[in-house]
């Protein structure tokens, strides 16, 4: 090699901080690593493949610990340090923690499922698509430029499409995995003619060049970026569940394994949540007033609509507990949208984020004990109706209870004490930012929300009907999960200050 190629060489290779990338990285690992294990372990030996792969996410986890004490980027432009495609910023960390928790408590309920399912699941294939899509979901938070941002979407994506569709000869889980697809891959090819109006009116992917450079966009190119800022909206806006991109989320939850259910609840919003902020907050923060405005009706839209599809839920007409559950999500998004929204209309956006962030926090360590709570009843009545959880209280109490404060955390009601203070965080950025009509509309909702959730609960400690099954004791995976969801929702009332800081100090 010449002199003059050996510094050309140099320049173009980037050091790569493994330790920053190592969250994601170990998740996907791990994934392979099962995939593979899986060719060469039998009969009941595959159970080890699911404690593999709940010990590789507790490991992924265990990782961000190292990456707390100060931000650390990768894969940037050489010379530029400011241009970066990967940054493990506090952020990144704290999505990063909630998708890897999310996953952590699918994985315990997939554990019982798999053992349980009358249909042999593939098992090695089960646990690589949980734990590919894991490990994209965890890259995005991290994405700073947009090419990375849509990789790691449909990394998170595309083996849940999978996951729905996986109990073979099962037609209704089959038509939801469909329904899926089809309008992801739509939204996905939406938003990626977005980013094409974006990068040719800017000429960079990276999500601070866009911002400085947006700014000053020839006049003949505005309603291009106009167009591409609304267009890249709706890929995000779909993974949300936000109104009218979520028409897929009832059949979906119901025709998907429950863990699934579970997962997408919590993992699928932290990826549309946390790409909606990066794109709006962190890339484009002057096109506010375009931005702002289409949030703040989706976020009313959302709310209304989630909550009146969870009205029709009753116990006396026998509906699946898991698609009130699929109802209420939505509502909740339409909640988690608000702060988004406010960001356009505040003097202080980091603060809006922290409120949706705190929020977030909250509602995935409720919303995933109601669901390991579901996988129990589930386990002796299958079809997991309303009207099964009827005398709850007189079977399994402790487990009533639990549900009991779960739903009213959804609620907002005390002794939920974490979902009022994350209800009051999120209406407070909304009137902080001007936002009254929808402080309004979230409080009309948040009041029509409780007669579903007070519905459900009431449900628990009435008389149990006669002929009840016998009580088997629950399997320790899923009493795991119920424990750590349980502690989560109990730790966080107990000190709401854990999360309810991020609303203050801002999370960029």
């Amino acid at each position: 090699m010449s002199a003059l190629a050996q510094p050309l060489a140099a320049s173009l290779v980037q050091s790569v901080d493994w330790l920053a990338v190592a969250p994601p990285t170990v998740a996907a690992v791990v994934g392979l690593a099962v995939l593979v294990a899986d060719l060469f372990v039998g009969g009941r030996r595959k159970a080890l493949l699911g404690w593999a792969s709940v010990a590789g996410l507790a490991a992924a986890l265990l990782l961000l610990l190292p990456l707390l004490d100060g931000d650390r980027a990768t894969f940037c432009l050489t010379g530029d340090t400011h241009a970066c495609s990967y940054v493990a910023d506090p952020f990144t960390l704290v999505i990063q923690f909630l998708v890897l928790g999310g996953a952590l408590v699918a994985a315990l309920l997939s554990v019982t499922a798999l053992k349980d399912a009358d249909r042999g699941l593939p098992e090695g294939e089960y646990w690589f698509l949980l734990l590919s899509s894991a490990a994209g979901a965890a890259l995005l938070p991290a994405s700073r430029d947009l090419a990375t941002l849509i990789v790691a979407l449909e990394v998170a994506s595309l083996p849940a499409f999978a996951l729905v569709g996986l109990r073979h000869g099962d037609r209704r889980s089959s038509e939801a995995a469909l329904k899926f697809f089809l309008s992801s891959v739509t939204a996905t090819a939406v938003s990626l003619m977005g980013i094409s109006f974006v990068y040719a009116s800017t000429g960079t992917l990276y999500l601070n060049r866009i911002a400085d450079r947006v700014q000053d966009v020839d006049g003949q190119l505005t309603t291009l970026v106009h167009t591409g800022v609304v267009l890249t909206l709706v890929g995000f806006a779909f993974k949300t569940a936000a109104v009218p991109f979520h028409f897929w989320v009832p059949d979906t939850y119901v025709g998907a394994p429950l863990p699934i259910a579970a997962y997408l609840s919590v993992v699928g919003k932290a990826v549309g949540f946390s790409g909606l902020i990066l794109v709006t907050v962190v890339a484009l923060p002057s096109y506010a007033d375009v931005w702002g405005p289409a949030l703040a009706a989706l976020a009313a839209l959302t709310m209304t609509a989630g909550n009146a599809g969870a009205l029709r839920q009753r116990a006396t007409r026998a509906y699946s507990a898991v698609r009130l559950l699929a109802w209420s999500s939505v509502g909740q998004a339409g909640y988690l949208l608000v702060p988004i929204a406010a960001a356009a209309y505040s003097d202080d956006p980091e603060r809006s984020i922290g409120s949706t962030v705190a929020y977030a926090l909250m509602y995935a360590a409720v919303n995933l004990g109601a669901f390991a709570v579901a996988a129990l009843v589930g386990r002796t009545k299958p079809r997991n109706r309303l009207s099964d959880y009827r005398g709850l209280y007189a079977s399994r109490p402790l487990t009533a209870l639990l549900l009991a404060f779960f739903l009213l955390c959804l609620a907002g009601l005390p002794p939920g004490i974490i979902g009022l203070f994350a209800k009051v965080t999120v209406f407070s950025a909304a009137v902080d930012a001007g936002l009254g009509w929808l402080a309004v509309i979230m409080a009309v909702n948040v009041v029509v929300a409780l007669y579903y959730y007070l519905q459900w609960t009431a449900l628990l400690f009435r008389a149990a009907p006669e002929g009840e099954p016998r009580r088997h004791p629950a399997p320790v995976p899923l009493t795991a999960a119920i424990a750590v969801t349980a502690v989560l929702a109990v730790a966080l009332s107990g000190a709401p200050q854990l999360v309810l800081r991020f609303a203050d100090t801002g999370l960029f």
